[in-house]
């Protein structure tokens, strides 16, 4: 079987690569196999031909680039799970709630609750699965300074958990500019090995980029790091089994999207690599509505729901 294989399996993998290929957080034989070889020559210290070898022998040993059915497919994806918003409505938009091993894009204008929503996630994520939640850790890459342990204590004290057990569950990061942002992801991974992480927020996913990349000029560079981000967010969703949530801006400028004079940031980069995108609004009474704009597999659609004291709910 796959799993038994070590690093050391891999052609050309000694004792002293092994090592360093653990030390860059390559701990197995997948992880390898999708690496970039720039990527593996950078963190591992190694020259970028060595490293592509490596990459050819984790692919080998990892059987990447075979063919599966849709029946082994279909087997796989009950190792998937799902996350409660704390609002019925909302699980039933997203089929059962927010989805692992995917990239969910939660985009609006200020005062939509996007971060709201990722504070709630968070404090989900912590209780046990038969409560709709994954029992885990979470890692939260804060790039405009938002969190408020606070809001999680109110939240936790809620839904009868313990505030400050929920609190030392909730792993904390403020991104400072673009490229520490994208570090940030490397470090969640280091994390990843000593905790259980099922749930990674980015609140937000473009702020830095659309401050520090500005003008026509930027823009090629912008999205091909932004790629790249987006690249590495959803492989730690599929190493672990975790629920991705990003918040995304919205450019006020007039256009035909969904009838609304508001579009995310990003454009098709965000677009392609988020697995399903949510539009936050405020809607009438202080009621705020989601629209599920884009997903592999379920109908648009909308969900109202509310955000008080206690939290996310119908």
């Amino acid at each position: 079987m796959v799993d038994q294989k070590t690093l050391e399996d891999i052609p050309g993998v000694g004792p002293a690569i092994a090592e360093k290929l653990h030390e860059a957080g390559y701990n197995d034989m997948m992880s390898i196999a999708v690496a970039s070889p720039a990527d593996l020559a950078e963190k591992c210290d190694i020259g970028e031909k060595k490293a592509a070898d490596i990459i050819e022998g984790a692919k080998l040993c990892a059987d990447v680039g075979g063919f599966e059915t849709g029946v082994e497919i279909l087997e796989r994806r009950k190792a998937i799970l799902k996350l409660t918003t704390g609002s019925k409505a909302f699980d039933e938009l997203l089929g059962g709630g927010f989805e692992s091993q995917a990239i969910v894009e939660l985009f609006g204008e200020f005062g939509s609750s996007k971060t709201q929503l990722c504070f709630q996630l968070a404090v989900n994520a912590t209780l046990p699965e038969d409560q709709g939640g994954l029992d885990s850790d979470v890692v939260i890459i804060d790039t405009e300074n938002t969190f408020r342990p606070e809001r999680i204590e109110q939240m936790a004290r809620y839904l009868g958990a313990d505030p400050e057990e929920t609190l030392r569950r909730i792993h904390v990061a403020r991104a400072f500019n673009s490229q520490h942002q994208i570090l940030l992801v490397d470090k969640a991974m280091e994390l990843a090995r000593d905790h259980k992480v099922r749930l990674l927020i980015v609140d937000s996913l473009t702020s830095h980029f659309r401050a520090e990349y500005v003008g026509r000029g930027t823009l090629a560079e912008r999205q091909q790091v932004l790629n790249r981000h987006m690249h590495d967010l959803l492989t730690f969703a599929t190493m672990n089994n975790a629920v991705i949530a990003v918040t995304n801006q919205v450019a006020a400028k007039p256009d035909a999207f969904f009838g609304d004079p508001t579009r995310p940031i990003g454009g098709h980069i965000v677009g392609h690599a988020s697995t399903f995108r949510i539009y936050l609004r405020k809607g009438k009474a202080g009621k705020r509505v989601a629209r599920l704009v884009d997903s592999p597999n379920l109908p648009e659609g909308e969900a109202v729901y509310t955000v008080t004291e206690d939290g996310i709910k119908d």
